[in-house]
């Protein structure tokens, strides 16, 4: 075999690892002084701010019975008008008002809100935490996105349908295109509906950055009023997400506080381009971009999906943030759905077991393949690892094995594989000649040779056929790799013979580098 290598791939920019920080993890850090002088002042302060609030909820309650009273949520719902709606924007408002205050709310507001008939929908974010829904109250109880469910809540429930939501139902199955319907009805009614207020982000964060806008409010292709959200607090008492603290701890914390500030500014209206109007996910991306820019955070493609995919590493006994993928990202340039990327996070826990931190190195990567670390092993983990830092973490391994290692199981490549592994041309592989061929081209010993064949060998009839050298590369991309990678080899010095130079790695692995090339200048990465 030749000694030169086969030079790694360039590592692409927007697919290395994120330079955001966890977006879903609360750190807020109690000193023995603060849980002191939140215990002296919760003394006080939590039985007081009860007593006002079941005050206030009391009063709230039959109130919001009034306004509702056979008032009809499902069928050919109409806006309410005359006393109802002014009942709502009145009496509600200033009873909502009271409840934040009773809780030890300041807040400050700036900008100008604009009417419906200007901005029909409001872009509310970042969204953090559950006391959020005073931005309700102030932009004067506007309808919102609700999941049926939160109408059977106790006296909550009837203040949810004083705002006319548009509901969500899990057990309908058109429920989502109800809901865009729905929502494109009101944000083109020309003013006779309130105005929409969406969270677009979809699910809490910890406000360093704005992960990537759901589309559903933007779809309509109608002006949008950005609303941001600050609370500029010393002690953060607010912040709810999936790592932190709990809804109940939070809440008590905020009730021991002499006050919390939150600021909600409105910006000016952003009115869509004919471009955005095509595409609501270029209308997202702008108005996250100018919200972004106000807050002076960075934007990131992570979405719920990373959510799911944090709480199912955690199931796995990983880190939470080897979940933490970018998938909107990815999966955009990639094609991936999100069980495809969650069933690859198995096979990364089945290797990142026994490591610490999640990130596997090079002798734990051969040590899962059950094979030594060769030169042909050390060219494949270099282009997992594509920031080269010596490791590969969950993001790594699945932008590799989607385009470094599947591209490389189509039947005439493993074909051609297995040709290289029949020497004597009878269609089937021995061990003999199996273990020959790895051993003299890719460095692999006899002893390691002997466990991978009897796992290829699924009849145990001490030979490999196709149909079995073919199942097992397409259930173990990483293998099918290195299968092909002799083939690269032979190739790539063909082609350094034919035309000596620096050039880049030929074949399979080049037209999955193309692939993830021409998708990459996509407008709404």
């Amino acid at each position: 075999m030749p000694s030169q290598r086969v030079f790694a791939l360039p590592r692409q920019q927007s697919l290395l690892l994120p330079a955001v920080i966890n977006p879903f993890v609360q750190d807020t850090k109690l000193s023995k002084t603060t849980i002191l002088k939140c215990v002296l002042q919760g003394i006080v302060l939590v039985p007081l701010r009860a007593i006002l609030i079941s005050l206030v909820l009391m009063v709230t309650w039959p109130v919001a019975v009034i306004i509702t009273f056979k008032h009809p949520l499902k069928g050919a719902v109409a806006p309410m008008t005359g006393w109802r709606r002014l009942m709502c924007q009145s009496v509600m408002a200033t009873l909502g008002r009271a409840y934040y205050f009773c809780m030890g709310f300041r807040v400050v507001v700036k900008g100008k809100q604009v009417s419906s008939s200007e901005a029909p929908i409001l872009a509310v974010a970042p969204h953090s935490t559950f006391f959020d829904g005073i931005v309700c109250i102030v932009a004067g109880l506007p309808s919102t996105v609700s999941r049926m469910e939160n109408l059977a809540t106790p006296i909550f429930g009837r203040f949810v349908r004083c705002l006319q939501p548009v509901l969500v139902s899990r057990k309908d199955p058109d429920s989502r295109k109800n809901t865009i319907q729905e929502i494109d009805s009101r944000a083109k009614s020309g003013g006779r509906w309130p105005q929409v207020l969406i969270f677009p982000e979809g699910t809490c964060t910890n406000r360093s950055c704005l992960i990537t806008f759901k589309q559903g409010a933007f779809i309509p292709g109608v002006p949008v009023q950005p609303v941001l959200l600050r609370y500029p607090n010393k002690l953060d008492t607010v912040t709810w997400t999936w790592q932190g603290f709990s809804s109940r701890t939070l809440l008590l914390l905020t009730l021991c506080q002499l006050y919390t500030t939150v600021e909600i500014e409105f910006l000016p209206p952003h009115v869509p381009t004919e471009d955005e109007r095509r595409s609501p996910a270029l209308l997202a991306s702008r108005v996250r971009d100018i919200m972004a820019q106000a807050l002076g955070v960075p934007v990131t493609d992570h979405t719920y999906e990373d959510c799911r995919l944090m709480i199912s590493a955690g199931e796995l006994t990983l880190p939470m943030e080897a979940g933490l993928v970018e998938f909107t990202k990815i999966s955009r340039k990639l094609n991936l759905k999100w069980d495809n990327v969650r069933k690859e996070l198995d096979g990364f826990a089945a290797m990142a077991s026994s490591c610490k931190g999640g990130r596997i190195t090079i002798k734990e990567f051969a040590g899962f393949l059950k094979l030594p670390v060769s030169p042909a092993l050390e060219e494949l983990f270099a282009l997992f690892d594509r920031n080269g830092d010596g490791t590969i973490d969950f993001r790594e391994y699945v932008i590799g094995v989607t385009i470094l290692c599947r591209p490389a199981n189509t039947e005439d490549v493993l074909r051609m594989a297995f040709r290289l592994f029949d020497t004597d041309e009878d269609q089937k592989i021995t061990r003999e000649e199996f273990t020959a061929l790895l051993r003299s081209a890719l460095g692999v010993s006899d002893i390691n040779m002997v466990k991978l064949f009897k796992e290829i060998d699924a009849d145990s009839s001490g030979f490999i056929t196709f149909s079995e050298f073919q199942a097992f590369a397409t259930t173990h991309p990483e293998y099918a790799k290195l299968f092909t990678t002799y083939l690269e080899l032979q190739r790539y010095q063909a082609i350094q013979e034919a035309r000596p130079g620096d050039l880049e790695l030929s074949g399979q692995v080049s037209s999955g580098e193309s692939r993830e090339e021409s998708t990459s200048d996509k407008k709404d990465d």
